[in-house]
């Protein structure tokens, strides 16, 4: 008798009935499922999977904080799931998102630039057509591109439907109903996400193929109370966490059903966090602190490790997709400012010192003014570099942190280090600064009123009515 008895090859056949029944009574969330899986494997077969004709899938949590998650410390189960997919390949420990709203977010992943480079900072801005985008790379390498997604800040007319075969907002299932704080404003939950993932999962047969979700359940606090933290806010926040938890579940036991464990790479990442008033402010896109930045990246890969591999080097979201085509033997995006982690990875994976640059300093942007188009560019700007962490809001005032000892950043040492302050300013100027790339600036859009009222479902006021200089979109 196996020693896990959910190791255990059960016929396919059986394993589908099981897990429809299991879906039925709730019992999905927390069940892993195991065969077909993975073979075990190691570090030194890493370098091997970019001779392999291996899929790709990215499983966007939008909101996702990642010190609200069991494998990096929290005492509450709530992500069961991505904790069991972290145990079994790579996690990186500090990860920080390069802004607090998504579209400047999922702009600088999708590049691999900083904000300050592409500078898609405002409501109206596009990406231009001139840029190349991530799944552009794969599309040309071959594979079969299919985006899912719910939030309206990534559409395709922000310039985000680039390099895509499919790329779809999911009709709302009207017969998705359920309660929480913010789902009446966004209507459905993200199982309008993982139904069509499924069924694209069950019909892809063998041709290769990278499948993104944009999961927004965390976003809009969705629940489906299966566990109960509290009523509080920040409560119902973990629910929400638990909730999208188990839907990535049911794209991975789908893929165990399918075979295709075994030859695709799995990230899960975020694009931002959420406060909880820790500095004020319940949300995000208002400022840069950790609640807000520090973000998930989850790796796994066609084996199973032994051992977590665990990065625990400071890096950021403008690596992932570097990493990612690193890994699959994929060409570079063109002028990247992110770089491939792998061999952060593999140090890791000998326990060698990882071979990353203290001082090399990461950035966050956001543009406090993003939806108010009749007011200046307001940017705020942080800096991290030798474990200090600088908030530089504008000209308007400094704050500074040890990231290494205070990372609730709490106690604000500006005024007791004004030589560290007036480094770290330098270095925020001069990223400012940044050439934009030969693809230029962004282009911009007026917002129609079917966008408006998507936007507006997001939480976000917005009068589309008003003249296009004038229209206001505040958070």
């Amino acid at each position: 008798m196996p020693e896990d008895p959910l190791e255990m090859e059960l016929p396919r056949p059986l394993l589908g009935l099981l897990f429809l029944a299991l879906i039925g009574v709730g019992l999905y969330q927390t069940i892993e499922f195991r065969g077909p899986d993975r073979p075990m494997g190691s570090y030194e077969q890493l370098a091997e999977i970019k001779d392999r004709d291996v899929n790709l899938v990215v499983i966007m949590v939008d909101t996702l904080r990642a010190d609200r998650l069991s494998s990096w410390g929290y005492e509450r189960e709530t992500s069961p799931v991505m904790d069991a997919l972290a145990a079994s390949g790579i996690r990186f420990a500090n990860n920080m998102s390069q802004s607090t709203w998504t579209k400047t977010s999922m702009a600088s992943i999708f590049t691999a630039t900083y904000p300050a480079k592409n500078k898609v900072t405002r409501f109206n801005h596009v990406i231009p057509r001139g840029a190349t985008l991530a799944p552009e790379i794969l599309q040309d390498a071959g594979f079969r591109t299919v985006g899912i997604w719910r939030n309206g800040w990534i559409a395709a007319s922000f310039g985000f439907d680039q390099g895509w075969d499919f790329y779809v907002k999911p009709n709302r299932d009207l017969h998705d109903q359920i309660e929480n704080p913010s789902s009446i404003k966004l209507g459905g939950t993200d199982q309008a996400v993982t139904n069509p993932a499924l069924q694209f999962l069950r019909s892809v047969g063998d041709e290769r193929f990278f499948l993104y979700l944009h999961y927004m359940d965390a976003h809009q606090y969705v629940y489906d109370g299966a566990v109960d933290f509290g009523r509080g806010y920040s409560d119902i926040y973990d629910q929400s966490v638990h909730w999208v938890d188990a839907n990535i579940g049911s794209v991975v036991a789908v893929l165990q059903q399918q075979g295709l464990m075994k030859n695709t790479v799995l990230a899960i990442i975020s694009d931002h966090g959420e406060g909880f008033l820790e500095h004020g402010h319940e949300g995000h896109a208002a400022n840069l602190y950790r609640e807000t930045t520090h973000v998930p990246f989850i790796l796994t890969l066609p084996f199973r490790l032994n051992e977590p591999i665990v990065v625990e080097s400071p890096v950021e979201n403008v690596d992932i997709m570097p990493t990612l085509f690193d890994l699959l033997g994929l060409p570079d995006l063109p002028e990247a400012d992110g770089e491939s982690l792998m061999p952060l990875v593999e140090a890791a994976a000998r326990g060698e010192a990882e071979p990353s640059d203290p001082t090399e300093p990461r950035f966050a942007f956001l543009d406090k003014a993003w939806g108010r188009p009749n007011e200046d560019p307001r940017a705020f700007l942080l800096v991290e570099k030798d474990g200090y962490r600088l908030h530089d809001y504008a000209g308007a005032g400094v704050h500074l942190y040890d990231a290494n000892e205070d990372y609730a950043e709490g106690a604000d040492l500006a005024e007791s280090d004004p030589e560290r302050v007036k480094a770290l300013r330098t270095l925020a100027r001069e990223h400012l600064q940044t050439p934009a790339p030969s693809w230029g600036g962004p282009g911009w859009v007026a917002i129609d009123d079917m966008e408006a009222a998507q936007l507006r479902a997001l939480g976000y006021a917005f009068d589309p009515h008003a003249p296009p200089a004038k229209r206001k979109l505040e958070p």
